[in-house]
Parts: structure tokens; C-alpha cells; sequence
């Protein structure tokens, strides 16, 4: 066997999601610190999303709240998604990985003497189980290839997958979060149950929850020792960016990713905040796009997608929504810069600037006429589209706003919504939408292949009314094309072949365009220094530092230390 680490991929990636904030609520210590019981450690607080919360802490769940993923369950290592590929990883569940010559087993040496919190001994069972578990359970496995595993023996466990599939690597070791063997047994849908009642191995503990609030304490039996070093970490809802802002600048928050303008002016006012920025959020409009599933609306039409890309004025977008932060996007969704190698070259850069004749003439071409009221139609069929985003993210609702104004100049309606996050992934699982505005998710690893996979494979695909992962495949595109050069691209680790296959998916979403491309946009992360130190910076990225991120916003607080 060999080490097959070098090329699963090749340089440096992030994972990527929305900045999400939300609704009502207040942040509340307790009187024990955690940890042992240690008052003087501080317990610190991080905004949630959205809405009341709801008492879900399966951490397969899609419905799972907040901070669940990495503080309470952990994966088997970690990948820093801001360094090269060819890291080592950090140990966490697990301590040594190797792949096969052909990339259909992954032996996995598991670390010992690690306990879940009601003291069960952890073991390479518990870690068979969780994938057999996941593999078992069809709404985790909808295109049936995940793996399934053995245990050897106590500490030694081997993932197998049907066929060769390096680039599945990463997902199995940093993006599977193990559960207990011994109390998962008996539940039967995996994807559904709510797990009320937490038992992990992560750093921190489950303690208390209410609708606006839930508080994890420190793990005083983790494994790693000394870890974690603050007392807790209190998870609260709020009532949108500005009073996240708000309450950050106040000191009633600590920890936070948010769009929040003039940063650099709060942080020089005071010496207790702090910021890291982190430009790879590749926005888009996602179009429910297949009409042969059950889209439906104006968004179906290629030539209406397209009409969009080029009727889009990114450089005032920048300027009016994402504080003059945004930078280029490609239409292939690989990243300009760090998949330069990997991008065909064939493809441009989205104009920057809008081109209104070319959005018209598309529209003219594809038989669409511009009507008395201002708008293009085709027979009954009017250029007018609803798009949505989460009530309260301040960017995105800018965004849209702008975007109505800008298509008004090219006979488009665009009809803003605000809604609730849950409505909001409500609509994209179920495709029962025809608009949003969404980040594409890079995925554990720097490699095209995760967005491309995630995003654009039938596996990850289901009809209109079907409930799907809001999180994946919500334009409903497939293609047999682009399906066969993902799975060519997963049986090799050789970069050339995946570069040739990526030429090819690349072609297809440009053709059909199902997600419209907007521009990458910063990812801003707040802290609060006065109770802690150790937070993430520009000279020290150990881990990605956005409070939503999972397993990382684990490795930022479980490293960060009391300040002196």
C-alpha cells in the first residue's frame, strides 16, 4: 500500500457557505465556567443562524444546529483548506491514513483511549459503524456510492469503496463526523433523528438549550490535553448583521463571520476587536434550471440565464453590497487564481462590467420581444422572476436590490424576496424556487472537483417536490457528460487526466449556465480579544477561520487561550 496523499488534489481550497446571522435572542453565561467546573475561564459567545432554534444535534442531520459538527463530533483528521493539499493533515480521531494502489481501500489507524462524554471507550467500531450508518441511510446516500467499512480491530478500520475513488479521501477523513456505535444502533432514520441528547468526543460538551440560546462547556475528558482552555461557548441567535454588529462592538459577541462595513475603522476605535478576511466565496444565482424535472418559470430557458450573466454589473455590485471587496468570478467555478492550471483556457472571466446589447440580443435571438411594459416576453411567457435570500443578511439583500435595478435596463424583472433560512433551504431542497442567491461550497479539499460534484453531478440531484440537500445540486442540471468526467476525474490522482476532465465540465456549465456566476466575495471573520487570544490571522491561518465553518471554527476554539 502506499500513501496516496500527494495528488488527491492540488492546491489550496477553502469550504465556503453563505454569512448567515439571525434572529431574536441574548447571550447568557453561566456561573460554572465549564471545564472541571473553572469559573474564571470564559465562556464565549458566537451568533447562530436564523429564526428560533430548534433542538436538533444529529450532526447528520441537514437541519442540525449551529456549532454541532467539530465542537461536539468529531472526523478522523483535519485538512486546512487554506494550505497546499499536500499538508499533513492534523491527527484528530484518527492518527494514520493510506490508500491502496488501485483507490478502493482506505486504512485508517484510529487513535486510542479516547472516551465519549458518558465514558464508553471510542474505537474503530464506533467509526465502522458510522459510515455502514451513513451508507445504510438513503437520504445520505441518494446516489448510493458511499462506502462501507470493517473494523480490524480495535483501532484499525478500513473504508472501502466500490471503486477507485481518491478524491473521496478528504469527505471520509475531515467531513464524516463519528457517532456512538452504542446509541445510534437503534435509531432508524439517520438523517431525521434529532439526537436531543448529545454524546460526543469533541472538545466540548452539550449543557443546556433553549429556543434563542443553547451552551456547550469544555470537554474535561477530551483527549487532547489541555484542551480546550476557555470554559464554553454560548450560541445565540440575533436579529440580523446589524445587531450581530451591534453586539460585537459592544463586546456581547466574540466570535463571528459577518459583512460588516468600515471594519478597519471599529477595529482602529477599538483595541478589543479584530478581523481576518478571506476573499474565496464564489457567489451565484442558482436557477431552478430543468424544466424536464419539474422547474418551472423563465429561469428554464438557457437564453434567459445568460441574458442575466451578461446583463449583471459586478463592479457597482462590489461597490453598493460587498464593500468594494468582490473580485473576478469564472464561469467554470474553478478559482481564478488558485485553479489557474485548471481552468480551460477557452473560458473568460465574467465581464465585470455589464453588457447590456448582449443580454438583449440573446434575448432577441431566443425569440423573446420586449413588451409595452418594459419587459421581454415570449407568447405568455414574461421575463419576470422572484429570487430570494434570508431575511437580515444585509449583503445579499443590497445585492438583489441592486440586481432588480440593473436587469430593469435590460426588460428583466427580478422580484426580491426576504425569507427565513429555513424557508429559504426549504425551497432550494425541494427546488420549489425559481431564483436564489447563494454561495457555491468548496468542499474538504483545494480541488474543482468538490463544487463540480456537489453542485452539478445527478447523483447529488432530485426532481422538483422531491426533498433533496439544500446544500448541493439545487438547480436540478444533469448531464451525462459532466457525470462521466466526475467519475473519471475521482479514479485517477493524476492531475493531468483531472485537468482534461475538468475541461470538459467546465464547457457544459458555461453552455448551460444552471448557476449564473456573480463574484467572489470577501469572508469576513470578527473576534473579541479581550477574553481570549489566539484567534486566527493573516500571518497565522492554522485553521479556516469562519465561525460556521466545520470541523475549523473547532480547530479556532479549542486553540484559543484565556488572555492575560
Amino acid at each position: 500500500m502506499h500513501l496516496s496523499r500527494r495528488d488527491l488534489y492540488k492546491l489550496t481550497a477553502i469550504g465556503a457557505a453563505p454569512l448567515a446571522l439571525a434572529a431574536c435572542g441574548g447571550a447568557s453565561n453561566l456561573e460554572n465556567g465549564g471545564g472541571g467546573g473553572d469559573a474564571e475561564k470564559p465562556i464565549l459567545t458566537v451568533n447562530a443562524t436564523a429564526g428560533q432554534l430548534t433542538k436538533n444535534f444529529n450532526p447528520h442531520s441537514p437541519s442540525v444546529v449551529h456549532m454541532v459538527q467539530g465542537l461536539l463530533y468529531e472526523t478522523l483528521f483535519y485538512f486546512n483548506p487554506l494550505e497546499a493539499i499536500d499538508q499533513e493533515p492534523v491527527p484528530l480521531l484518527g492518527e494514520t491514513f493510506e490508500w491502496n494502489e488501485e483507490g478502493t481501500v482506505l486504512t485508517v489507524t484510529v487513535r486510542s483511549g479516547v472516551v465519549w462524554t458518558d465514558d464508553t471507550p471510542f474505537t474503530a467500531n464506533d467509526v465502522a459503524f458510522t459510515f455502514n450508518k451513513i451508507r445504510d441511510t438513503e437520504a445520505l446516500n441518494a446516489g448510493g456510492s458511499a462506502p462501507s467499512a470493517e473494523a480490524l480491530d480495535d483501532t484499525t478500520v478500513e473504508i472501502i469503496y466500490a471503486e477507485p475513488s481518491f478524491t473521496e479521501g478528504p469527505n471520509a477523513l475531515s467531513r464524516t463526523w463519528m457517532i456512538p456505535e452504542h446509541l445510534f444502533t437503534d435509531v432508524e432514520d439517520l438523517a431525521t433523528d434529532a439526537n436531543e441528547e448529545p454524546v460526543g468526543t469533541g472538545p466540548f460538551r452539550f449543557e443546556d438549550f433553549t429556543p434563542e440560546s443553547y451552551l456547550l462547556l469544555a470537554n474535561e475528558k477530551y483527549w487532547e490535553s489541555g484542551k480546550p482552555a476557555i470554559g464554553g461557548v454560548r450560541v445565540m441567535t440575533t436579529a440580523g448583521n446589524q445587531s450581530a454588529t451591534d453586539m460585537w462592538l459592544t463586546g456581547e459577541i466574540d466570535y463571528m463571520s459577518a459583512a460588516i462595513p468600515n471594519l478597519e475603522e471599529h477595529v482602529a476605535d477599538n483595541p478589543d476587536l479584530a478581523f481576518t478576511n478571506t476573499g474565496i466565496s464564489q457567489m451565484a444565482l442558482m436557477a431552478s434550471s430543468n424544466s424536464e424535472l419539474g422547474s418551472e418559470g423563465p429561469q428554464t430557458d438557457v437564453a434567459v440565464r445568460k441574458a442575466l450573466y451578461f446583463g449583471m454589473d459586478r463592479e457597482q455590485l462590489s461597490k453598493l453590497a460587498f464593500f468594494d471587496l468582490g473580485a473576478d468570478i469564472s464561469p467554470s467555478f474553478a478559482l481564478p487564481e488558485r485553479d489557474a492550471d485548471f481552468i480551460d483556457p477557452s473560458i473568460e472571466l465574467a465581464p465585470w462590467n455589464a453588457q447590456p446589447e448582449e443580454a438583449k440580443k440573446i434575448l432577441e435571438d431566443a425569440g423573446y420581444e420586449l413588451g409595452s411594459d418594459g419587459v421581454y416576453a415570449k407568447g405568455d411567457v414574461r421575463v419576470s422572476m422572484t429570487i430570494s435570500c434570508p431575511t437580515g443578511w444585509s449583503d445579499y439583500v443590497t445585492a438583489l436590490d441592486t440586481l432588480a435595478e440593473q436587469y430593469k435596463q435590460i426588460g428583466i424583472e427580478l422580484i426580491p424576496q426576504q425569507v427565513s433560512v429555513n424557508e429559504w433551504n426549504d425551497a432550494k431542497a425541494t427546488g420549489k424556487f425559481q431564483l436564489v442567491i447563494d454561495a457555491v461550497g468548496q468542499g474538504p479539499a483545494p480541488d474543482p472537483y468538490y463544487p463540480y460534484r456537489n453542485q452539478f453531478s445527478t447523483d447529488n440531484m432530485v426532481p422538483v417536490g422531491e426533498n433533496g440537500n439544500p446544500y448541493e445540486n439545487v438547480t436540478r442540471f444533469s448531464d451525462p457528460d459532466v457525470d462521466a468526467a466526475l467519475a473519471a476525474a475521482a479514479a485517477t490522482d493524476d492531475p493531468e487526466v483531472k485537468k482534461e476532465q475538468y475541461f470538459i465540465i467546465q464547457q457544459r456549465l458555461f453552455e448551460v449556465m444552471p448557476a449564473i456566476p456573480v463574484l467572489i466575495g470577501s469572508s469576513l471573520t470578527q473576534y473579541n480579544t479581550s477574553k481570549v487570544t489566539g484567534w486566527p490571522t493573516e500571518d497565522n491561518l492554522y485553521a479556516y477561520p469562519m465561525s460556521w465553518a466545520a470541523p475549523d471554527s473547532a480547530m479556532v476554539l479549542k486553540a484559543v487561550v484565556p488572555a492575560t
